[in-house]
């Protein structure tokens, strides 16, 4: 356990240590935001991923996401929604 996590007196707090990722889709940059929780309310989905920007606005407009058990899961499956689905900014 990380010294960090200590920190947290209780659970519902849901204290996260947040790291920054960027990827470019043509001339348009994600920032992607990935949360690394203390207490996840499952533990196999201890990380969530989350991108800045919303994808397929002309149809159901929605941010992409990610949720896993590693920062790699969660990276990988918002990633792949941002690859998947159309910006259309």
């Amino acid at each position: 356990m990380a010294d960090w996590e200590f920190c947290q007196n209780d659970a519902e707090e849901r204290l996260a240590k947040v790291r920054y990722f960027s990827m470019m889709k043509g001339d348009v940059e994600f920032t992607i935001s990935v949360k690394e929780f203390v207490s996840p309310p499952d533990p196999m989905m201890k990380f969530f991923a989350e991108g800045d920007k919303e994808l397929n606005q002309s149809t159901a407009a929605f941010r992409p996401t990610g949720w896993g058990g590693s920062m790699r899961d969660a990276l990988a499956a918002c990633l792949q929604t941002i690859r998947k689905f159309p910006y259309e900014g």
